[in-house]
């Protein structure tokens, strides 16, 4: 695993339903391309306030995930829209990118083994 606490995870969905954990790892396959993409957009037109909210979104499907690499990456993120100030936002998005497709690999070899 790239990103996801293996131990952490399997804790958190000890008692779902496997057909249930599949359909949530689907929705995030299925979704989080757009999503980065909503974010970039977002971070290109300057708009702040859909930068914090689509970062704090993000944030909170990770979490779900045992991903804390990624959830706090998205943090940052929610965090510079929250402020309002680009410092590094872009190299900041990009490190998030790169974290949620490691995150999206993860979910990938999680599924396939349940």
């Amino acid at each position: 695993m790239k990103v996801i606490d293996k131990q952490l995870f399997d804790d958190t969905f000890q008692y779902f339903d496997q057909e249930i954990v599949v359909e949530i790892i689907d929705i995030f396959l299925n979704e989080y391309k757009d999503r980065l993409k909503t974010i970039k957009d977002s971070i290109d037109a300057g708009d702040f306030q859909n930068v914090k909210f689509h970062g704090h979104s993000l944030k909170g499907v990770v979490s779900n995930f045992a991903a804390p690499s990624v959830q706090e990456a998205a943090k940052k993120i929610e965090d510079q829209g929250t402020s309002g100030e680009d410092i590094n936002l872009s190299d900041d998005f990009i490190e998030m990118e790169k974290l949620t497709l490691d995150l999206a690999d993860d979910l990938r070899e999680l599924r396939d083994q349940i």
